[in-house]
């Protein structure tokens, strides 16, 4: 993988490209997504957005969203499009099996795979061209990094100000995470310079949600969360029916592992929510304790330090038996 500075001439030539990120996106996926085609589209290149999958819809209101072809949803205008295109964006991920149906589409296109992604062990020997920063916020952090030192920071408008902004607040947890740092603040200054309404992603982001969504919150707070004090853990699990009685939809469980974190004392939060096809589950911790690689250990997953998921193909009752049986190994760790 060479390094992302030697892309930068191919700016000056129009090209076709197609940008993708991870299944059910999030506001860090989406939002690198979209500025990143803004950006593009400024520079006059044809651009479109492939989203492996549906996304939440707290999502739906950013600029470009209309745009975004959904994989799963229309898989032959998808297919033809990464085939088609001379360069493939690749954000917020950097394994390709985290687009899902889309890996082995995207592994033989015959695109330029370009990366940009802040997470953990990349499988560079994928990319042609791309930067890996596990020190960066966010995805959007770097897009913004990128358009700033590609030399057309000029181009920066409201539109792609939204999109940045939203990956930037959301994957440092509404600047509250040590990712937070003074770069991540001049970024926010700069974009508040460009008219950003900061209230309003805000609001957008957090604030619009269903009622359902909020009894299904305080059910599982009472219902489904285990305090393992002896580990500094907590656990959540969430059945598939729990999903169907609240009318659960993507993006409605989104923060939900947070709240084991805010218990005095915990140091490692655990959610394994029931999916159809598979279990998913979602860690968090403080300190020290590496989510990355437990889940890279256990769960088939990987992410940040104190950020990461994973999957497991065996049932519910099944994968958490296995969780409380690895996590006696970490019992020094967690103390």
């Amino acid at each position: 993988m060479q390094s992302i500075d030697s892309f930068y001439p191919q700016l000056n030539q129009p090209f076709k490209a197609v940008i993708t990120m991870h299944q059910k996106p999030d506001g860090d996926a989406m939002g690198s997504a979209l500025g990143l085609y803004h950006f593009l589209k400024a520079l006059g290149h044809e651009a479109t957005v492939v989203s492996p999958t549906n996304w939440a819809d707290f999502l739906r209101w950013m600029p470009g969203i209309p745009e975004v072809v959904d994989f799963e949803r229309n898989r032959e205008k998808a297919t033809a499009l990464v085939n088609e295109a001379d360069v493939i964006f690749c954000l917020d991920f950097n394994i390709l099996h985290r687009t899902k149906h889309m890996e082995s589409i995207l592994s033989e296109a015959g695109g330029q795979r370009i990366l940009i992604d802040h997470h953990q062990q990349p499988q560079v020997e994928k990319f042609a061209y791309g930067i890996s920063d596990t020190s960066k916020s966010s995805t959007c952090e770097m897009v913004y990094d990128f358009i700033m030192a590609s030399g057309h920071g000029s181009l920066l408008n409201l539109d792609m100000a939204q999109c940045l902004y939203t990956g930037l607040m959301t994957d440092t947890g509404s600047f509250r995470f040590p990712a937070a740092t003074a770069s991540v603040h001049r970024m926010a200054a700069h974009l508040k310079d460009l008219g950003l309404n900061h209230t309003l992603v805000h609001d957008q982001i957090y604030d619009c949600f269903l009622e359902n969504r909020l009894r299904f919150i305080g059910y599982a707070l009472l219902n489904r969360m285990d305090v393992l004090y002896e580990y500094n853990t907590a656990l959540m699990y969430i059945t598939s029916a729990d999903l169907r009685r609240f009318e659960i939809k993507t993006g409605d469980t989104e923060g939900l592992v947070n709240y084991l974190l805010t218990i005095q004392g915990i140091k490692l939060g655990a959610l394994v929510i029931d999916r159809d096809e598979e279990r998913k589950w979602s860690f968090r911790s403080k300190g020290d304790f590496d989510v990355n690689s437990f889940a890279r250990e256990h769960f088939e997953g990987g992410g940040h330090k104190n950020a990461a998921g994973g999957r497991d193909s065996e049932n519910l009752e099944t994968t958490v038996k296995k969780f409380r049986a690895v996590i006696k190994d970490y019992y020094n760790q967690l103390q």
